[in-house]
């Protein structure tokens, strides 16, 4: 339970570090 906590966490962070780069591109 906890390590899929943690990795759905990593990955939210991960998606918005793609939205920040994509709104700065764009």
């Amino acid at each position: 339970m906890l390590f899929y906590k943690d990795l759905l966490f990593s990955f939210i962070c991960i998606l918005l570090l793609i939205i920040c780069v994509l709104v700065g591109v764009a």
